[in-house]
């Protein structure tokens, strides 16, 4: 008779005592999420996104962009997108905890990241309450766009696939619309649908 496995769960006071090795550690209802760190082509892409965001919103807009940035949720979630813009009001916050609103949370997803990313933190950021959430994915080379009006701010560590209520647009990168699709922050989605288009 097979014994069911038992995974451990952990609180984000645990994760202080996990080593800096590189590794990024995350929590998503107290079960661990483990990626190893990023290479060249993930940092290069994630610093011209970030680079192009930050000039958008300018030092005086309506947002900040920071790269990685952390969303921490109770106390057993803790998510760490590669980049995350969020309303200019947080910037005196000193700890992550005190934020409590996201615009836009994005993943560039190789290799190593590309099933946590695209299978578990994708739904769990929106029911989190990230308006919106961007992947981009270097296996592929395309990229998908997600918005959402859930209320929810529940983590979620199962069931994730059955979430709906969301839009998704997929494309190639520099296919137009990957900094301009998200120029409605702060406005809600209408009416939620799912859209999906082949590179």
């Amino acid at each position: 008779m097979a014994m069911p496995v038992v995974a451990p769960r952990y609180t984000i006071t645990d994760l202080e005592q996990f080593p800096d090795d590189g590794n990024r550690y995350e929590l998503l209802g107290g079960v661990l999420l483990v990626t190893p760190a990023p290479g060249p082509p993930h940092q290069f892409v994630l610093g011209r996104l970030t680079t192009i965001l930050a000039g958008y919103l300018g030092l005086n807009g309506p947002a900040i962009v920071t790269s990685p940035g952390v969303i921490q949720v109770e106390r057993d979630t803790q998510l760490e997108p590669d980049l995350l813009v969020m309303p200019a009001r947080y910037q005196d916050r000193s700890s992550w905890r005190q934020i409590d609103e996201w615009w836009l949370a994005v993943e560039v997803s190789g290799r190593d990241s590309r099933v946590y990313d695209r299978d578990f933190k994708r739904e769990a950021y929106l029911r989190l309450g990230v308006q919106e959430v961007w992947r981009v994915d270097l296996q592929d080379t395309s990229r998908q766009r997600i918005t959402s009006r859930m209320p929810s701010r529940r983590p979620c560590s199962s069931g994730m696939r059955s979430f709906s209520g969301a839009r998704a647009t997929r494309g190639a990168p520099g296919s137009g619309g990957a900094v301009g699709a998200g120029l409605s922050w702060g406005r809600p989605v209408a009416s939620p649908e799912t859209t999906s288009t082949k590179p």
